[in-house]
């Protein structure tokens, strides 16, 4: 085992004292940067950028290599596991993920089977392997998984930007098939989620992008329960180092103290609902991640540092707080933008964990 250089995200995560607050950006490998669109023009396409563990390795370590953030995430796609299935994803020019092969018949989702994250998704752990090698212990690498409800509509839908017509049908016509879906969604995450811990990632984060379109009891039923049974089927520890992990819900201010009591480690917070209050409300059960507006970042640098400094102010003193956008980084951010936040993440947070006598 080998000491991390900067382990301060893993210990925010897990509420131990620390000297700043940590940041990382949901999507920080994307479009905004120049050097991750002239490597995805290499690859071809953004599936061809997924599926090849160099390249993905690669567009992983380009926003590390422009600021100083704390942590790592993965390069791959939310999709992976559907299109493990056999769902054929494609992306289709100007209108984000497609499948082929949408889940509307019984018989189909009746012989929907777990894929096995060592062989059907072995270029993911390839790639897990390859960038903790590259990281060389500079930060924790973050693996993640899409939420089985977050799948499923994609999986159902055929397509994101739907407004769920599909889903929310078979949800309240044909719940029992929803919940097969759940179900088989559910063991394939833990699966690929514990597979990526082997492979080097030191924590994983559950994105439940559409949880929050869910009314409130069909949250619960069918978003919430199956993201708690991946929880506990998790990988708590891996080579005698615990594994924090973090559940996301888009919207999902309304059942915060539901997700807080699932036994996850960390709740990500989107910029709709205030981080003191979130703090208030969830005690010291978990850590909190978030939860700037990620439109702050096409205002001036002074404009990102008062917002910031507010986020900060109503989190409050001590550990606990992972510094987040409330969603991914718009393609359209200017990179000193981001240089911008990240600076002032890190100079203004200190206060907040000073040592009071």
């Amino acid at each position: 085992m080998t000491t991390l250089k900067n382990d301060t995200f893993l210990r925010a995560l897990l509420k131990q004292p620390i000297e700043y607050t940590p940041v990382w950006l949901m999507r920080q490998a994307g479009r905004y940067l120049a050097e991750y669109n002239a490597t995805r023009a290499r690859a071809g396409d953004f599936l061809s950028l997924c599926k090849n563990p160099g390249f993905a390795t690669e567009v992983t370590l380009q926003p590390l290599a422009r600021f100083p953030l704390d942590a790592a995430i993965l390069f791959s796609d939310i999709l992976t596991i559907p299109d493990a299935m056999g769902l054929g994803l494609y992306f289709a020019q100007g209108e984000g993920p497609m499948f082929k092969h949408p889940l509307r018949e019984e018989k189909e989702i009746r012989a929907l089977k777990v894929p096995d994250p060592n062989t059907d998704l072995r270029y993911v752990m390839d790639a897990v392997s390859e960038i903790r090698n590259a990281l060389d212990n500079r930060v924790p690498l973050i693996g993640f998984s899409g939420s089985p409800f977050t799948l499923a509509c994609y999986m159902v839908e055929g397509r994101g930007g739907t407004e769920f017509r599909e889903i929310k049908t078979m949800l309240y016509q044909r719940p029992e098939l929803l919940h097969h879906i759940l179900d088989v969604n559910a063991k394939a995450v833990i699966a690929y989620l514990n597979a990526q811990i082997e492979s080097g990632a030191q924590t994983v984060m559950i994105f439940d992008t559409w949880g929050g379109a869910l009314s409130h009891s069909a949250y619960k039923e069918f978003s919430l329960r199956y993201i708690q049974q991946i929880i506990a089927g998790l990988k708590r520890e891996h080579d005698g180092v615990r594994i924090p992990n973090i559940v996301f819900t888009k919207g999902g201010g309304l059942w915060l103290e539901a997700i807080a009591d699932i036994g996850c480690d960390a709740v990500g917070l989107d910029w709709t609902i205030d981080i003191g209050d979130a703090r208030r409300r969830v005690g010291n059960k978990v850590a909190l991640q978030g939860n700037l507006d990620p439109s702050v970042l096409f205002a001036p640098p002074e404009v990102i540092t008062a917002e910031v400094a507010k986020i900060l102010a109503s989190y409050g003193n001590g550990s606990g707080h992972v510094f987040n956008l409330g969603h991914g980084i718009s393609q359209f951010t200017p990179p000193e933008n981001a240089a911008a936040l990240v600076d002032a993440v890190h100079t203004l947070s200190r206060e907040f964990h000073a040592v009071r006598g």
